[in-house]
């Protein structure tokens, strides 16, 4: 699959995702300053768990993320959330979208929602970030670093998010929501390697103890906005799983692309990092360090096997999607097929790493 082609731009609005516009229409001119209609709806090509439409008017473009139709997993799909925490982050000057209204009225399209500006700019679909020059590439690679970094160096309650998730023990805790959300989507049925992992991640758990942070969930170069020109993020996307916990694990799954094969799901493993101007592994982790002020990441090698088991879990979930009908991306099924070599990964991973 082509990401960049298959992802990049709108499509017509699957049938199964379809809403009548009219009370959307007259719901943005109550809810959104400067609305001008009329308006048109498209949908994103890209895109696994909340469908996200393009507002199309004469004056501006905005983005509207909803929960999806059909039976959901308890707490998943949680535009609610999404919205609360652009909003906090968009008063601190971080890179997100401007949001505009969230609308909890399931009158209106069916589920809720919420409305944002449209960030102009550029998303980067494969982490090897193609088509670039080294330095070019690598100021990307060292933009990204710094908005990481720059999100978990907040102290959650300077920024009204002290109360936004649990926080403590965030690792033991996420290990049992996804062994359990994997055990109870029995529509995308089992993998073996999966049910390995449960175990290994239960019998090899560290104690750790991390300043709890605001963390994304799922940061990688293509939920980012990057200017069209220079190597700058402007918007940070998709903040369905962001919450209060482990830095260093939130790092740690951004970083699970070195250890991804190239070419399989935005892995850079096995490229000639000096030739593309990438940073080594070691290298990008002490860069973050340095901005964060730590002196390492202990237990990185369980924290990379909990990732992409973790990230194992969501393309499992995504599989549940399929078989039900209300996957939110035309390429779902396609992406469903990574849960086995993926899960195959973290196994082996799990076999060789230093605890």
């Amino acid at each position: 699959m082509d990401r960049t082609t298959d992802n990049s731009g709108t499509r017509e609005v699957a049938d199964a995702l379809k809403f009548e516009t009219a009370a959307l229409e007259y719901w943005m001119r109550a809810n959104v300053d400067g609305y001008h209609g009329p308006m048109e709806v498209s949908q994103f090509k890209g895109g696994q768990s909340n469908p996200t439409y393009k507002i199309d008017t004469p004056g501006a473009s905005y983005v509207l993320r909803r929960k999806p139709p059909g039976k959901l997993l308890p707490g998943a799909h949680a535009v609610e959330r999404e919205y609360r925490v652009m909003k906090a982050l968009g008063a601190q000057d971080f890179p997100v979208p401007k949001v505009h209204y969230l609308c909890e009225d399931e009158e209106i399209i069916g589920t809720p929602f919420f409305v944002m500006d449209m960030v102009s700019g550029r998303i980067i679909w494969e982490a090897q970030f193609p088509m670039m020059e080294k330095a070019e590439r690598a100021a990307h690679f060292d933009a990204m670093n710094a908005t990481i970094a720059k999100l978990h160096n907040y102290k959650p309650a300077a920024i009204d998010l002290g109360d936004y998730g649990k926080g403590e023990k965030f690792v033991a805790r996420q290990v049992e929501r996804w062994s359990d959300n994997y055990r109870r989507d029995v529509d995308a049925g089992r993998n073996e390697h999966m049910d390995l992992l449960v175990d290994w991640l239960h019998d090899n758990a560290p104690d750790m103890d991390e300043p709890v942070r605001l963390i994304h969930g799922d940061f990688r170069c293509d939920n980012m906005i990057f200017d069209a020109q220079k190597p700058e993020v402007l918007a940070v996307l998709d903040w369905e799983l962001s919450t209060l916990g482990d830095p260093a694990a939130d790092f740690a799954y951004h970083l699970m692309m070195y250890r991804v094969p190239a070419g399989v799901f935005r892995g850079i493993q096995g490229l000639d990092f000096d030739e593309l101007g990438i940073p080594s592994e070691d290298d990008y982790v002490a860069r973050y360090c340095e901005r964060t002020g730590r002196d390492g990441l202990p237990q990185l090698d369980y924290l990379i096997v909990y990732n992409l088991f973790r990230l194992a879990g969501i393309i499992h979930g995504i599989k549940g999607r399929v078989v039900r009908g209300n996957a939110s991306s035309a390429h779902a099924a396609q992406t469903a097929k990574a849960l086995e070599p993926l899960a195959a990964l973290a196994w082996q991973q799990a076999q060789t790493a230093r605890l």
